[in-house]
């Protein structure tokens, strides 16, 4: 076998996100791209705002000597401060740059993280639904995956979480607003966890992180307001990038927090700094890092797709889709109609619209729709989701 037989398994059981996405450009060829309606990607579809092509071009414009030469593994100093300081004005928490490590995105920093903090079979609790990537980071550096469940309409279920904790925990996992769900983890919630595994600490004598995935923390709808575990956990890693809420995807810049509160905060700071070269990634690149030292306040535009949720749900329910009300993000999440949810989104291909199988969040019954698309998109496809759902009502 040409490649290693765990990476063979591993390709076949991958995205179903990225399965659709491939399934949309094959449809693209056969019936023209105006035809297919693709809700699968979370590619943010409106443009970063205008500060940060003012950043860009004056950043792009210097030519200070030595700018473009080998920088610190955690990155430039400035930026860590820019992002230090934002996040002590966010969550009142004393941050400082010496707590903040520059990455390859928010894919980059959750893989950084595991490879810091995990021995051999350490256990990492994902809560379902998540994105299925978690599943290859913790494998990467050789973690255990331990799934739990949340509360009916996705809220945080302390006591589910509590049932798995074990001598090898190392972490729980945590997205909120959450991908594919679109759901906000209470304050409470939080605090519970927090107080949960704070006594699980002292129990096993062994730190137990929070590991928080925060890209989505800016994109909340209808006044509702993001609650950081930071202010019920002592040892708390958070990362995230820029990549959703000021439209950079595909520029790859986020970071790693390591909670100013955290007992071996400085080890974890050298460990994933370190970590930071020997996977690869060396370094954030340097260009976003100094646009992101420089940009103003970040203008997220939240409205854009407040708009787009609006639209669908009121409309998905009106038709009997059963759906929890996003908090934020761009995604939703409905019940399947029928059990299974692999058959159902194939009735949905079978008239071009793509949508992902919650089988693929480790939350089978259920698929996701990301709408970040145009608006024509979501209303050209709208009769199609009212007419598969009436012929499995009408058996037709």
């Amino acid at each position: 076998m040409p490649i290693s037989e765990k990476v063979t398994e591993q390709i076949k059981g991958g995205s179903w996100i990225r399965k659709m996405f491939e399934e949309g450009i094959r449809l693209k060829k056969e019936v023209g791209e105006d035809n297919v309606f693709d809700f699968t990607l979370g590619n943010p579809n409106t443009e970063p705002p205008e500060e940060f092509f003012e950043a860009l071009e004056k950043v792009v414009a210097e030519r200070e000597k030595g700018v473009h030469v080998y920088m610190q593994n955690p990155g430039f100093i400035e930026t860590r401060r820019r992002v230090a300081r934002d996040l002590k004005k966010e969550f009142g928490v004393d941050f400082t740059h010496e707590d903040i490590i520059m990455t390859v995105g928010a894919a980059g920093a959750l893989n950084v993280i595991f490879k810091t903090i995990l021995d051999q079979d350490d256990e990492v609790i994902l809560i379902a639904p998540y994105f299925v990537e978690y599943n290859f980071y913790v494998d990467n550096h050789g973690g255990r995956r331990v799934t739990v469940g949340t509360n009916d309409d996705f809220s945080l279920n302390v006591a589910a979480v509590e049932e798995k904790i074990t001598k090898k925990t190392r972490a729980v996992l945590i997205n909120s607003p959450c991908n594919p769900s679109g759901r906000l983890f209470s304050g409470a919630g939080l605090k519970e966890l927090g107080e949960m595994l704070a006594g699980y600490q002292r129990k096993f004598n062994r730190a137990i992180y929070i590991v928080s995935d925060e890209p989505y923390r800016r994109l909340l709808f209808d006044g509702k307001r993001f609650n950081t575990p930071l202010h019920f956990h002592d040892n708390v890693l958070v990362a995230t990038s820029f990549s959703k809420d000021l439209s950079l995807a595909g520029e790859r810049i986020g970071y790693i927090a390591i909670s100013p509160n955290c007992r071996y905060k400085n080890e974890i700071f050298d460990g994933a700094a370190f970590n930071n070269r020997t996977l690869g990634y060396i370094n954030a690149p340097a260009i976003m890092q100094r646009v992101i030292a420089v940009i103003g306040e970040y203008k997220v535009n939240v409205e854009f797709y407040r708009k787009k949720r609006d639209r669908l749900y009121d409309a998905l329910t009106s038709y009997g889709y059963k759906i929890i009300k996003p908090d934020g993000t761009f995604y939703m999440f409905p019940k399947s109609p029928i059990p299974d949810d692999i058959a159902f989104i194939r009735m949905l291909q079978a008239r071009h619209v793509l949508t992902s199988p919650g089988s693929g969040f480790s939350c089978p019954g259920y698929f996701r729709i990301s709408y970040c698309t145009s608006d024509e998109a979501i209303e050209r496809a709208l009769p199609i989701f009212r007419g598969v759902i009436n012929s499995i009502i009408t058996g037709r």
